[in-house]
């Protein structure tokens, strides 16, 4: 096999870290990190584990941050081969993270073993953020983390995302920010009673669903340059008593909204309520805000990924901010460049995930030259 890459991430996924649990992953990182240099410092909170690992103390400090938590698999008849077995077959790795997103904390691991190597006294300081909650609530990892190190005064001038952020080809894509993520838990009340007797009743649907039709259709903005229109979407509706011969008391309705920078979560709010409000109906509406949008729109870490990626790879990849939130939120607000570029995104949270065997060895070298056009 002889490759570094490669047999890091088959022994990462060899470990069966369903989120919150990290099953020893960091230890095996840790392991590879401090003869590099690396000062190791575990970081648990709650029942996640977190790994901030350090090389130097001067700026600027360049991060490479990703999580080792992996998503349940799934139905385990579905798999080829079983998820957490590394399999190489065809020229693919399979396993459960081997693109989300153990294959790129490999290429990490193995670009700064390699970027050390050839320049052990290189400027600035590099570091990994490394939790096991990106899958999960993302209440304990890297969001306590930058908390903490807030805390300390240590300022994250760079930061690359290992999450998988490419479409067709390695080096298509790279996320330079994304979306804000607003999830709403609304109640209607009506009147229960029986469909006998709908005069005696309330039914919460039939009052609700004329500002439901016009909720579907509200432009909330047309979005900008580097961000679409914010996006409304119903994750769940129930209501019912299970008996078809009474009308409910009360429906339950979970959505969210995919904003842009153009809305922040107190207009949406507003104008949704401003909705509800033109109803024949009691409501309840509560909130939980995931995170908010950030953008990275140029700047070194920009330029320096473009290039590494161009030298390797031959594409110029596009800057988006689509699909879902990332943990770049929470690093963002600190002021740090952040970006996001990994392997394909195409088997993610699948059955027979998998990733291109090729593809790792040219991601580390992608890495190393950011490393290079950063602090050589």
């Amino acid at each position: 096999m002889n490759d570094p890459t490669l047999e890091l991430a088959m022994a990462l996924i060899a470990h069966r870290s369903i989120t919150p649990e990290d099953a020893g992953c960091q230890q095996l990182l840790a392991e590879r990190l401090q003869p590099l240099g690396f000062v190791i410092e575990p970081m648990p909170f709650g029942e996640v584990s977190n790994l901030w690992a350090r090389r130097g103390e001067q700026a600027p400090l360049l991060l490479f941050a990703g999580h080792t938590d992996v998503v349940p698999s799934g139905p385990l008849a579905q798999w080829d081969s079983p998820p957490f077995t590394p399999t190489l077959r065809d020229g693919m790795l399979y396993g459960r993270g081997a693109s989300d997103m153990k294959g790129g904390i490999a290429a990490m691991v193995t670009a700064c073993e390699a970027f050390i190597g050839e320049y052990p006294d290189h400027r600035g300081s590099i570091a990994f953020l490394i939790t096991s909650d990106e899958e999960g609530p993302a209440a304990d990892g890297t969001v306590r983390v930058v908390e903490r190190l807030q805390q300390r005064a240590e300022q994250i001038d760079y930061c690359l995302l290992g999450e998988p952020s490419c479409n067709q080809q390695l080096g298509d894509c790279i996320k330079n920010g994304r979306r804000g993520s607003l999830n709403g838990d609304l109640v209607i009340y009506g009147t229960q009673g029986h469909v006998a007797y709908p005069h005696r009743a309330h039914n919460p649907l039939h009052a609700f669903a004329p500002i439901l039709e016009r909720l579907c259709r509200e432009e909330w903005d047309h979005g900008n340059a580097f961000f679409p229109p914010t996006s409304f979407q119903i994750a769940n509706l129930q209501m019912g008593t299970g008996a078809d011969n009474v009308i409910p008391g009360e429906l339950q309705m979970q959505c969210n909204f995919r904003y842009s920078t153009e809305l922040d979560p107190q207009q949406i709010d507003t104008r949704l309520r401003a909705l509800l409000d033109q109803g024949d109906f009691r409501y309840q509406l509560t909130w939980r805000h995931s995170g908010p949008p950030f953008l990275t729109p140029s700047g070194e870490l920009v330029r320096a990924t473009q290039e590494a990626i161009t030298a390797v790879t031959g594409l110029r990849p596009e800057l988006s901010t689509s699909g879902g939130t990332s943990d770049g939120r929470f690093i963002a607000p600190s002021g740090a460049e952040v970006l996001e570029f990994g392997l394909l995104n195409e088997t993610i949270h699948k059955v027979n995930e998998s990733a291109r065997c090729d593809d790792l060895g040219r991601l580390s070298t992608i890495y190393r030259g950011v490393l290079e056009r950063l602090l050589r």
